[in-house]
Order: structure tokens, then C-alpha cells, then sequence
């Protein structure tokens, strides 16, 4: 049976349509949802009741857009608000967490793996937790890496800039002789390559933006509600505001233009 309703995505931000570009690559037949609350970004410094009350408003909206599951596409959203959001929602909801963490267990050799994230995510301990309820034996380094986002969104992907501050924050990590290294932030594939040039060779690095879109498979494949039609899925954009350069930041982080990008305000 073929499921044509949407997969709904939010982030409290743009970063999460790195999220919703892994998810049309690897299922370019779902048609998805997407709301970037732009208006109240940032999360990471709000507290946790707020960000469950702006979660749940936004799970209810992707609801009642028809969405057949829900994925959480921001670090501190996942981190803080996702156990009661599967307790609030009719439909099944996924957070960027667990399948990254799931991923960095089958790829490490030497049971020690790193973690970069935002202060709000690395203060939240939310990948230790999930990489120990998995594996016990693992042993973790994590680095806050405040200004890897401002970098990807201002397009500083490459040269002196990005080489000093990537090389800043992963030389512990490097230090501390870490085998894998999970990227916990959404901004952060977009500075892949560079972290990839300063972090040790031979480390792999864990995409939760690609690990998600995995994850996301294998829900709808288990419950049969796939869309198997050969039709291209649409993609709907709702944000909360326009903020400035928001079509070029946007486009950055999709890899496509933002078409027909809706403002919802008071949702």
C-alpha cells in the first residue's frame, strides 16, 4: 500500500533542511513538510518548558497538514522535548539523536567517540545517554562548537576562518585519540569537509542529518507507509518569519532555491 501523506519536519530554524535535503535524496518520492521557527530561534538558549511548548505547537500544525510521522530536526529540541512529544503525538516521532548515536556504535573500532555540538546540546548530555543506553562500553569526548554555526550560515565553509576555528575546537578531540565523530548540530554537514581535513585520519564522521533520513526509511518501510508512487514528492516550506538573507541561507542548507516558502505567524 502506498502512503502519499507528507513526512513533517521542524527545526527551530533553517539548519534542519540539511535534514530535508538527506531526506529527498534518499526517498525523492515523500512529499514533506517543513517549519522553520525563525522567529524564535535560537533554542539552545531557552528553557526547557518553552522549547516543549513551541515543539508541541509545531508537531500539532505538521498534524494537521495530514504528516505521517514527524521528525524533530533540531539538536535541542531532540534533546529536551522528544520523550514528551511521543507521549503528545497521534504519530510517530523522531528525533536526530538515537540514529546518529545508533550509527557512531557500528562504526567505531575503538569504542571512543567524540561529539560537536552547540553549548545547549553538549550541556544536555543527550548523545552521552543515548550512546551508553546502547552501548555501555563506550567511552565519550565532547567539544561546544558555538561558532561552527554562525560559519555555515555566513557560507564560511572553507579557507583561514574556518581552518583556524574547526581546528580549535577538534584538537582535543584529536588529542583524546577518538575513532568516530558524530556532527550533532544540523548546520554542521555543510562544514564536513573542513572538519573532515582537521579532525585525525581515518576517523569517521557520523552525518545525523544522513543518519536521520536512514532512520526515517526504515520507520515508514516497518509500517508500511512508504510512498511508493513514481512521482517526485513535493516539498512545502512554513516558516514563523522572514528573516534577513533567508533565501540565500536557506538555499545553502537545502542545496536547492526555497520556492514558496509560507509565513505562518501565531501558530
Amino acid at each position: 500500500m502506498s502512503d502519499s501523506r507528507p513526512i513533517g519536519v521542524f527545526d527551530s530554524g533553517l539548519g534542519g533542511l540539511t535534514v530535508v535535503k538527506s531526506l529527498c535524496s534518499l526517498l525523492p518520492n515523500e512529499s514533506i513538510v517543513y517549519f522553520g521557527d525563525t522567529a524564535r530561534v535560537p533554542y539552545g538558549n531557552k528553557s526547557k518548558k518553552l522549547i516543549l511548548e513551541y515543539s508541541k505547537e509545531i508537531t500539532d500544525f505538521l498534524i494537521k497538514h495530514d504528516a505521517k510521522m514527524v521528525v524533530v530536526a533540531c539538536n535541542t529540541a531532540s534533546a529536551l522535548a522528544l520523550d514528551e512529544l511521543q507521549k503528545h503525538s497521534p504519530i510517530p516521532v523522531l528525533g536526530v539523536i538515537k540514529p546518529g548515536a545508533t550509527e557512531a556504535i557500528k562504526a567505531t573500532s575503538n569504542n571512543h567517540i567524540g561529539i560537536i555540538g552547540t553549548v545547549a546540546t553538549i550541556s544536555s548530555k543527550a548523545y552521552e545517554k543515548a550512546l551508553h543506553g546502547l552501548n555501555g562500553n563506550i567511552q565519550t569526548s565532547s567539544q561546544a562548537c558555538p561558532l561552527l554555526v554562525p560559519l555555515a550560515e555566513e557560507g564560511w565553509l572553507d579557507g583561514d576562518v574556518a581552518n583556524t576555528i574547526v581546528n580549535h575546537y577538534l584538537s582535543p578531540l584529536n588529542d583524546n585519540k577518538i575513532d568516530t565523530l558524530i556532527l550533532g548540530c544540523t548546520h554542521y554537514p555543510l562544514l564536513k569537509d573542513v572538519i573532515a581535513s582537521q579532525i585525525n585520519d581515518g576517523t569517521v564522521l557520523i552525518d545525523s542529518a544522513a543518519a536521520v533520513a536512514r532512520a526515517v526509511k526504515k520507520s515508514l518501510s516497518d509500517s508500511d507507509e512508504l510512498n511508493d508512487s513514481d512521482e517526485k514528492g513535493a516539498l512545502t516550506c512554513f516558516v514563523s518569519d522572514i528573516p534577513m538573507r533567508f533565501e540565500s541561507v536557506g538555499q545553502r542548507f537545502l542545496g536547492a532555491p526555497m520556492d514558496h516558502v509560507q509565513t505562518i505567524h501565531g501558530i
